[in-house]
């Protein structure tokens, strides 16, 4: 495809590239009015060229720019080109920001992908080189290389990205210049640039398609003209959609639809809490003067112990829970029961909000640190709202980055809801991170969920609806169904989830889940399998091991990785064990080791320096 402005030779070059030297256009008017294909075999290889009307750099001629690249952006969805030839020319010492307006026009358009394969085409290349601050004219590579770096420099600003580097290729299709001994148009530094640029051309597309052959990358084509370019991956959004968060809780509401807490017996102990004899603690000098046995026998009774009031603290917050919710129920519709037990009217005031801590502030070389700045209050009614700051690299400057707030409350006195977020402003830029939900109990069965999330995607703000409802089947089963609909850019995802958890006995657990995702026709699929072995003194133990399979498909890649977690205790070190392992072969192994003794904890700090130092020691480069 061919894009640039008006006049600076794509018909006439189009022309050379096919062997049309009977070019029909002028300097004094365009050469193409609408849209149009040409096609033809060069070295043996068929060409099909876009060919487009001139863009015009005025930015009072937006409006029929965006016009004409909207129209294009239909035409070549079906068929998207595999290279783009921007033109202009290389006489034209124009400063970069005069053509910041048409090239951000069609990155709008396009998505900044498009500059990812294209090649810069400079017309005029047998031009006179400019004059240097001495009077003499510049050299010729010189003069090249200044005009190529501007229009660089414009491309980098444009689409933000400081690396991105576009190929040059020079043309001169004016008949009136030399010619080598075989009648090809030569550049005055003796390059065929017809040559060259089919060259480039040719390689572009053989990278294209090695890429997509060996899956380096994604739908490349796509990707180039901005038709996918602003939207993440669909395995990305089919994680995010399996993922089930946290759910909201009426105040009087148990912490889980399961029975987690049932009045069965966790561990084998018939004694109550209560019902122990008395117990003194010893001190540090006393423990010193006890033998081995004696103090493993000390220590296994504070433990034993601690379970105890731990399982009795559960039983009383239960027992609370439950009377609370009979009180409220015989209670008039305008009166709430507070945790404490106590009547909360609708009309009364808010708490006196508390002063947070002030924050770290970095090391500045100003004269005073006006640390009464950063402070804010913490209101006592569900909600939060604080700066988000920027501790590293700033000085005389406010320091804040953004604002992030948080609030809970029960609509109604029956649903309950939240809505979180973020916003974070940067000079050229702005993040929003935002996440809302409610919750509606059907019956003591039944649950629905619905909510809506707002996130910047790129440049685009992505908003997704999503809804889900959980039926309780019974005390050890419960299935969730889900749907979502995302919104990015004019674009619709659309997908479902199915989810289900059985218990079985008191330390088992099973999960299943699946889902899809679809959008122009793409479609991805996933789901897993989970299975936790929990501690035999649940929820009172912190011992668990997890295992959790995977998989996920999405155009012709299939993906399976297989997790696994371990939590186990060693004396008084808490040791954490997870893995994974993908079919590319790929994973990793992490080891967390968590301890209360002052000399294991040195000593878990210093295993990693210390392997550090000796794998570099014995690396061959050393």
């Amino acid at each position: 495809m061919v894009l640039g402005k008006s006049g600076v030779g794509k018909s006439a070059t189009i022309n050379f590239i096919f062997g049309d030297t009977r070019s029909d256009t002028d300097a004094y008017s365009s050469g193409t009015e609408k849209v149009h294909e040409r096609t033809g075999i060069v070295h043996g290889i068929k060409l099909r060229v876009i060919d487009t009307p001139g863009l015009r750099c005025s930015f009072t001629d937006r409006r029929h720019n965006q016009r004409m690249l909207a129209s294009l952006k239909r035409i070549i969805k079906k068929h998207p080109p595999d290279i783009v030839l921007y033109f202009d020319r290389l006489d034209m010492q124009s400063r970069y920001n005069d053509d910041l307006p048409l090239l951000r026009t069609i990155t709008d358009t396009f998505g900044s992908a498009i500059w990812s394969n294209t090649i810069l085409v400079l017309t005029h290349a047998s031009s006179d080189p400019l004059e240097c601050a001495s009077g003499e004219p510049m050299s010729y590579e010189v003069f090249v290389a200044q005009r190529s770096y501007i229009l660089q420099e414009t491309l980098r600003q444009t689409t933000g990205d400081m690396s991105l580097v576009v190929p040059v290729a020079l043309v001169e299709n004016h008949i009136a210049y030399q010619i080598n001994r075989e009648g090809e148009q030569i550049l005055p530094n003796d390059l065929v640039w017809r040559s060259q640029l089919l060259l480039l051309c040719f390689a572009s597309k053989i990278l294209a398609e090695a890429n997509s052959l060996f899956q380096l990358q994604d739908d490349i084509r796509s990707e180039r003209f901005g038709l996918d370019s602003r939207f993440p991956a669909l395995p990305f959004l089919l994680s995010s959609l399996l993922q089930s968060g946290a759910q909201l809780k009426l105040r009087d509401e148990d912490n889980e639809l399961e029975d987690d807490t049932s009045d069965e017996d966790s561990g084998s102990e018939d004694l109550d809490y209560d019902d122990l004899p008395p117990f003194r603690h010893l001190k540090k000098e006393e423990l010193k003067l006890l033998d081995k046995r004696l103090r493993k026998a000390y220590a296994e009774e504070l433990e034993y112990r601690e379970r105890l009031f731990i399982r009795k603290q559960l039983k009383e917050e239960k027992i609370r829970r439950k009377d609370l919710k009979k009180r409220s129920a015989a209670l008039p519709e305008n009166t709430l029961l507070d945790d404490d037990d106590g009547l909360e009217e609708n009309d009364t005031s808010p708490s006196e909000p508390i002063l947070m801590p002030d924050f770290m502030l970095p090391p500045s070389f100003d004269s005073d640190n006006p640390i009464y700045r950063y402070r804010s209050l913490a209101a006592m009614d569900q909600s939060l709202v604080k700066p988000v700051l920027h501790i590293h690299g700033w000085d005389h400057d406010s320091g804040y980055d953004g604002l992030h707030f948080e609030k809970t409350c029960n609509i109604f006195k029956k649903f309950p809801s939240s809505i979180s977020g973020q916003i974070v402003k940067e000079k050229k830029k702005a993040n929003v991170q935002m996440e809302s939900e409610a919750l509606l109990k059907n019956n003591e069965r039944n649950v629905t969920k619905a909510g809506m999330n707002v996130h910047t995607i790129g440049k685009d703000l992505a908003y997704t609806l999503h809804s889900e409802t959980t039926f309780k089947n019974c005390n050890k089963n419960k299935t969730t169904c889900g749907l979502a609909v995302t919104l990015l850019d004019g674009t619709f995802i659309e997908g479902m989830k199915l989810e289900d958890e059985l218990l079985i006995g008191r330390h088992i657990k099973l999960a299943f889940n699946g889902g899809a995702l679809k959008s122009r026709g793409d479609f991805s699929f996933g789901g897993g399998v989970e299975t936790t072995f929990r501690d035999r003194d649940h929820p009172l133990g912190s011992s668990l091991l997890a295992l959790q399979l995977s998989v996920m498909q999405w155009q012709s890649a299939l993906a399976i990785s297989g997790n696994l977690k371990s939590v186990f205790k060693l004396e008084k070190t808490t040791a954490t064990l997870s893995g994974n392992l993908n079919n590319k072969r790929s994973g990793q192994i992490s080891v967390r080791l968590n301890s209360s003794e002052q000399l294991s904890i040195t000593v878990i700090g210093l295993f990693p320096l210390l392997w550090a130092f000796i794998t570099k020691k014995l690396s061959p480069s050393n």
